[in-house]
């Protein structure tokens, strides 16, 4: 089955904030969003939902917290209860479970690097992880240049 192109909504859920990140329509360009300030189950699942929906989003990616074993994290039936809602809000949108191991943690370190302040990383390591999330999916396709050889 060909891949839809089309926009790509990256999600890293948190019990206190929602990082997102979006891409353009052609896989090429990714940008944090505004984080959402989780507010429970069914605001945050709406709240997705209608920024997908304004975005024209084909596909949603749900980060699944995963160890560095494998195995499932603390995280992970909440990142597949989200994930479930999001199929239910959104039918005709692809909504996959995506590997966001370490994003946060890189994210942090980037922005320590950076030289960024403590209270502004609070503020903007959600977004960042969210982009990370979609960029390792995006760095995982197969480029044009490998479906033409």
């Amino acid at each position: 089955m060909p891949e839809r192109v089309g926009r790509i909504l990256a999600v890293d859920p948190g019990e206190v904030r929602i990082g997102l990140a979006l891409s353009d329509a052609l896989g090429i360009s990714v940008h944090p969003l505004e984080p959402l300030r989780s507010s429970g189950a069914h605001r945050d699942v709406d709240a997705i939902g209608r920024i997908a929906e304004e975005q024209e989003v084909v596909r949603v990616l749900v980060g699944l917290p995963l160890l560095l074993s494998g195995e499932e994290g603390q995280g992970a039936a909440a990142a597949r209860r989200l994930a479930a809602r999001l199929r239910s809000r959104l039918p005709e949108v692809d909504v996959q479970l995506w590997d966001e191991r370490l994003t946060t943690v890189q994210a942090e370190r980037m922005l320590i690097g950076a030289g960024v302040k403590r209270q502004r990383r609070r503020e903007v390591v959600d977004g960042l992880a969210a982009v990370l999330i979609l960029k390792s999916y995006l760095d995982s396709r197969p480029s044009s240049e490998d479906l033409l050889t």
